[in-house]
Parts: C-alpha cells; structure tokens; sequence
C-alpha cells in the first residue's frame, strides 16, 4: 500500500514507519503508513478523501496495546499536540484525546474537580474511553458526558451515552471513527484532599505493580463481572491475577516475555522480546488456566497486525 498515492495533508504523513517505539512494549512491525494529523479539520479531511477500501487504525501512545511483529497494513492515525488541550467548565472536563489521563485528573484536581481515578491509569484519553478504563471502582463510564469524533468518512459528530455502547474494558464505537476530545462530568472536590488521594492510590499502585519495568498494565480482564457502569453487581472478586498463580505461572518466561513476579497479571517485555514471544506467553497462560481451573481468561491488551513471515502466532 506504501505505493498508493494518499491525499495531502497538513500533519505529518510517514510511509513504512516503525512502531515499536510508540508502543510501551517496544515491540512489533511498521504500519504502511502513519498519520499525525494537525487538527481535527486535517483529520476530516484526509479521512474523506481517503479510498474507503483503505483501513484506518487509530493508535493513542501505545499503553495497552501489542503490534506484532509483521505490522499493519493500514493508516495508523495518531493524535499529537493539536489534540492535547484541557478546559475546565461547570462541572465538566474536557480533554483532548491526545491528552495524557494522569496529566487530566492532575490538572482537574487543581481546579476542584474530581476525575481522580484516572490518576494511575497508563495512556491517553482516547484510549481510555475506548477502553473504558477504570480504576478504584470509577470507569470512564461513569463519568462520561460526550465526545467528538471524527467518522471513517470524515464525518465530524458529537457522541452521545447511546452512541458508545460502555460494557467491561471495552466500548462499541463506530467502526472507523478517531475520538478527538471526550467531555467529562465530575463532582467537586477540595484541591488538597485531591491531590492526597492521588498520592495515596500511587504509592499503593508502586507497591503492588511493576511500575519501572516495560508491561502495557494488565494483561488480562478479571473474569468476574460484567456491568462497566458502577452498578451494584458490577463485582471482581475473582481476579486475574489469582488464577494466573493458581496455574503456576507466575514469574513464567518466553524468549523475552515474562509474566511479572511482582504481579502476575503483568506481562513484561523483560529485554529483546517480540511481539511473538509476548502473545504466545499470554496464550500459554490462556492455557494454562483454562486446564487448572475452566476459566477463560480475556486479552485486555489490544493485539494488531499480521505475525512475521514465519511466526505461528494467531
């Protein structure tokens, strides 16, 4: 695809472009293109002028994702600074998706606004709502007013409750559409004591995760629970990383994988993995605690891409 000849632009357009290293990984092959669009009228424009038989892949910084190592054969859109800005309203919040989400419950805290549990979430606002993340009992979900977009066809829309479909670590955007900015609700809240909270859920996060070694956070969803909205039934209590133990596979290598002795649910390029010895690890692990306990456990990192020439991965 590296051959076809793509509308102009105003942003950045790179052929055959690596992403390893905008990956938290730091593994996988190059995309046939990258698209770092200026603003969201470049972003518009591209996407309708661009052959709708050419897939379109947006990538936020890589935090919860695996390219593996063949790479993608698409458009890679990734969001930069025209996408970064934070703006405080009535109750609200809204961030660019390029917008880092610790730097958004930073920046809301010091205004008295409470979108704390977003503090130790790794990636970018984008990402977060597509993956509805969550943490300390607080998903994106329940904190979600709208979104811009842009669709597959250039379209540029406003996105409503009803339009993103929230379920466990996931969402069902439109196919094809590139979130641009997500307008948050939340409560008010004392500066200081925001700031406190914070400070408590890292130190905790530092005691319990590999925090300085090269994971992309929890590897699999926990298997209890199916409500992503903070409702009452909306329970863990079986968590990932106990069955993972249970298994015996804690601490477990391939080539450069390992699954982290210090979290179990962690899976960590311990130096020189490929995306192949990541994701054959992770399957292992699949299978290994489906045959000690019945239990199915869910990719909650995002794999992308074809395997190298040779791989027998899926």
């Amino acid at each position: 695809m590296t051959d076809t000849i793509l509308p102009p632009v105003r942003g950045t357009l790179t052929p055959n472009r690596s992403l390893a290293e905008l990956t938290w990984l730091r593994v996988g092959g190059p995309a046939d293109y990258l698209f770092q669009p200026a603003d969201e009228e470049d972003l518009s424009q591209f996407l309708a002028a661009l052959d709708p038989s050419i897939p379109v892949f947006p990538m936020g910084v890589g935090s919860n994702l695996i390219v593996r190592d063949g790479g993608l054969r698409a458009v890679v859109i990734r969001l930069g600074r025209g996408f970064n800005s934070i703006e405080m309203g009535q109750g609200t919040v809204t961030a660019g998706a390029a917008a880092l989400d610790a730097h958004v419950a930073r920046k809301a805290a010091a205004a008295g606004l409470d979108l704390t549990f977003l503090r130790t979430i790794p990636g970018s606002i984008g990402g977060a709502l597509t993956m509805n993340a969550g943490c300390y009992g607080s998903y994106v979900a329940d904190h979600f007013h709208s979104a811009r977009a842009v669709l597959r066809d250039g379209t540029q829309v406003t996105l409503g409750r009803d339009d993103i479909h929230f379920q466990y670590r996931q969402t069902d955007l439109p196919d094809g559409a590139v979130v641009t900015s997500v307008t948050f609700s939340a409560d008010a809240g004392d500066p200081e004591e925001l700031a406190a909270r914070m400070e408590h859920q890292l130190a905790k996060r530092d005691e319990t995760q590999p925090t300085k070694d090269r994971s992309a956070g929890s590897t699999f969803r926990n298997p209890a629970g199916y409500s992503s909205t903070g409702k009452a039934d909306d329970v863990h209590d079986l968590k990932a990383w106990k069955v993972i133990d249970d298994a015996g596979m804690r601490g477990a290598r391939r080539g450069g994988a390992q699954m982290s002795e210090k979290h179990s649910n962690f899976l960590l390029n311990a130096g020189g993995a490929t995306a192949e010895d990541l994701e054959s690890l992770g399957e292992e692990v699949r299978k290994r605690v489906f045959q000690n306990s019945g239990i199915e456990l869910v990719w909650e990192i995002k794999r992308v891409g074809e395997p190298a020439s040779g791989d027998k991965s899926d």
